[in-house]
């Protein structure tokens, strides 16, 4: 990927990271599994990989992501924009496997969706279903 998001995860937010994300219905768009220090990111309906995010150690303590890449297979993602892959990275970690309100990572999601696809009047809640889904309450 081109673009990697550039937070720094707390020691703990890793923690939960490892332990990934199951979609339990519907209405949830992602799974997310680790293996390692690679943190895998799948659609839930096809089972098709989308993001492989590699995280690294920071000096100081937290984590980053060091490498990432993004299926561009068009049958598999018709994902092809950088910085939209770079905000859907962070979002699904961020949104659907911490928990996270992410308000401004979900309104960068929307003004690139609505810029990409022409339309500016698609409403945002309908935009954020569609891409992200949604979580639920989910205990270890």
């Amino acid at each position: 990927m081109a673009q990697l998001p550039q937070r720094i995860w707390s020691d703990e937010d890793w923690k939960k990271i490892q332990l990934g994300y199951s979609a339990r219905d519907m209405d949830e768009k992602w799974n997310v599994f680790t293996e390692g220090e690679v943190v895998f990111l799948h659609r839930s309906w096809t089972g098709h990989g989308i993001y492989a995010a590699t995280f690294a150690p920071v000096e100081g303590g937290g984590w980053r992501i060091a490498d990432a890449v993004v299926e561009r297979d068009p049958e598999r993602y018709r994902g092809t924009d950088d910085a939209y892959d770079g905000i859907m990275l962070e979002l699904v970690l961020s949104a659907i496997v911490l928990g996270e309100p992410t308000p401004d990572l979900r309104s960068k999601l929307v003004e690139l969706t609505r810029r990409n696809s022409g339309s500016t009047d698609a409403p945002a809640g309908l935009i954020q279903h569609s891409a992200l889904g949604q979580r639920s309450v989910q205990t270890p």
